[in-house]
């Protein structure tokens, strides 16, 4: 392998790995709200006065039917709390990822692979029923991912030690 493209591989790795980093802290930040910030009631006083003022539906049913469920599920907690620690999850398997991929380790570009291959069903799925911009960016970015770590393991083969078979030497 030419040292010219090892230099630009290992550039875009560390792009990619940077990337999955910095989704981690997107995830973190999520999670860490979501489970341990008690300030739920005072955001909902604010989207609630928000489509009283702005919106200007005051007696709008719909309206008032969806912020009351979203008191419910704010409420109860159960909902928020699993997605709390499922991003808090998902942020240490993108650290991991991250990380490893920075540092060039070959088992970090598997689980990169495996971990980004496995979500690229989900995404199509959900660019199919929502479709936009944001989630075709996303779902190219992981393709592109994958497809480039794979090109990266399927070229650069992990050298095997070999030991050498002991020569005899004629002495005289």
């Amino acid at each position: 392998m030419c040292p010219r493209f090892w230099r630009s591989t290992v550039r875009y790795l560390k792009l990619i790995a940077l990337f999955k980093i910095l989704k981690g802290l997107l995830l973190f930040v999520l999670g860490f709200s979501l489970l341990f910030l008690n300030s739920r009631p005072a955001w909902l006083d604010q989207i609630s006065d928000w489509t009283d003022d702005q919106i200007l539906l005051h007696h709008s049913r719909p309206v008032h039917f969806l912020l009351s469920k979203l008191q419910d599920v704010l409420a109860g907690g159960g909902v928020l709390h699993a997605t709390g620690l499922l991003s808090l999850f998902y942020c240490a398997v993108l650290f991991t990822e991250g990380f490893g991929v920075y540092f060039q380790k070959r088992w970090a570009e598997w689980l990169m692979i495996c971990a980004t291959g496995a979500l690229i069903p989900v995404e199509v799925r959900h660019l199919w029923h929502r479709p936009g911009l944001v989630a075709l960016v996303i779902l190219l970015a992981n393709c592109f991912i994958v497809w480039f770590l794979y090109l990266v393991l399927k070229r650069e083969k992990p050298e095997r030690h070999v030991e050498r078979k002991p020569e005899l030497v004629e002495t005289r």
